[in-house]
């Protein structure tokens, strides 16, 4: 969720940046499932939500306990026991969910959220992973102030930063480590596994009213975002990964903000280092806070990102059962021991250009992919009976969240590929039949 951190306060000591993650260590019986997931609103003739239907939509959410975030006067999320609903830069509206202890929990939760909205009488969502046949003319900007300073630094670098920010929708999950070597051999798993979540979660085969070429558009866009800020890490699986290295890496992403008093500071490009030593441009002579450090993590973009926890972010938005389905898959292997050391068994012999190159394949062709002599869908289908054989060790009767995963490994199609199929067979090209197709 973007809204400014509360981290605390005066950094006095270099060592605190890396006690702010550490300070999400839990015991295994404490590890919470949070899970986030983005989705576009559309109108009765098929364009995207402006922001004054959502604001009417955010107010009448508030009859069922949510209470409103503001900023400089415009009503921007709703919070509620742990969870919060954001908008993003293009008005995907997004529900951060509180922190659970079961993928049961987090089911209720994403359909009492669908629920609520159904009972206000609308609008429609639909969900997939970019949005298929708006321009990025069509699409309406957010009145949040990191978003104006955000797309000025899209437009001058990388290719398809303003095309994350206002076409794509994700469904995520947060997860939570004991220690930091379970942090460092979590985030290994992650990300060497994060192109099968790619491929197994592909749902945005279309773009500006056309395929697009690829399964997975969201992970292209990504690949063509910013190389400072963007990625699989190839650092975190050498030796001396931790909190500290992870901090190194952080400090040398150019900054984009800094929030003072309600608004947002233009920062972008300058260094958190020289913020550091009090010779920040956009504030001389002043030195940060750890809500400026907790700020500043936020606006890197990895495709697993350590916070207090860890994010998984490969996935494209989906259907109710995906929506479930993307932490029931990782917390199978991230949450038992012995699954996780059979994941990582199943991927430390991967070199760096094969896990990038899994990366592409996977957003381009899904589960027929294959880099490096590795196949997406044989890897797909070990880490999805290791997830299972997770989730079942748990005890908690999740392993059925996984069965419209098991779908794609028998039949090597997956949301994508069923997209395609219907464009080019009874829709006959109509891609406006694409709306109803997706709607939650």
């Amino acid at each position: 969720m973007s809204i400014p951190q509360q981290g605390g306060g005066p950094i006095e000591d270099h060592s605190q940046l890396a006690a702010l993650m550490e300070a999400g260590c839990k015991p295994a019986d404490q590890w919470r499932i949070g899970t986030e997931h983005e989705k576009f609103g559309y109108t009765e003739d098929l364009r995207p939500l402006g922001y004054d239907a959502i604001r009417t939509l955010m107010e009448g959410l508030t009859r069922f306990g949510w209470t409103r975030v503001e900023e400089a006067g415009q009503l921007i999320g709703l919070s509620r026991g742990g969870a919060n609903i954001s908008l993003e830069p293009g008005g995907q509206f997004e529900l951060s969910g509180a922190p659970v202890a079961s993928i049961h929990e987090t089911k209720a939760e994403i359909d009492g959220h669908l629920d609520e909205i159904a009972a206000l009488g609308g609008p429609r969502f639909m969900s997939i992973g970019a949005a298929p046949v708006w321009t990025h003319a069509d699409m309406p900007v957010m009145p949040k102030g990191r978003y104006r300073l955000m797309t000025d630094y899209m437009g001058r670098v990388g290719t398809h930063g303003t095309q994350m920010m206002y076409r794509t929708s994700t469904v995520q999950v947060n997860l939570d480590f004991a220690s930091e070597a379970d942090m460092t051999r979590k985030m290994r798993v992650a990300l060497a596994l994060q192109p099968v979540a790619t491929a197994l979660f592909a749902s945005s085969p279309f773009f500006e009213g056309a395929p697009n070429g690829h399964r997975s558009w969201r992970s292209r866009i990504w690949r063509g975002l910013d190389d400072s800020r963007t990625g699989m890490l190839p650092f975190v699986f050498e030796d001396g990964m931790g909190f500290e290295r992870y901090v190194d890496w952080v400090l040398d992403v150019p900054m984009y903000f800094v929030y003072r008093d309600g608004r947002y500071i233009d920062a972008l490009g300058q260094s958190f280092r020289d913020f550091l030593k009090g010779e920040l441009p956009a504030l001389p002579g002043e030195r940060p806070t750890l809500s400026d450090w907790a700020d500043h993590m936020t606006t890197v973009f990895p495709e697993a990102r350590v916070k207090k926890y860890i994010e998984m972010r490969g996935a494209d938005a989906g259907d109710r059962a995906h929506l479930a389905a993307l932490p029931a898959f990782w917390v199978g292997l991230m949450y038992d021991g012995g699954a996780l050391d059979a994941a990582w068994d199943l991927v430390k012999h991967l070199d760096m250009p094969t896990r990038e190159g899994l990366r592409v394949a996977a957003s381009v062709d899904a589960l027929r992919g294959e880099a490096g002599g590795v196949r997406l869908h044989d890897l797909a289908r070990e880490a999805l009976r290791l997830s299972r054989a997770g989730l079942a060790a748990r005890g908690q009767g999740e392993e059925a969240f996984l069965d419209v995963l098991e779908d794609s490994i028998a039949t090597g199609r997956v949301p994508a590929d069923d997209l395609l199929a219907a464009y080019h067979g009874p829709w006959g090209g109509d891609l406006s039949r694409i709306y109803a197709a997706t709607t939650l």
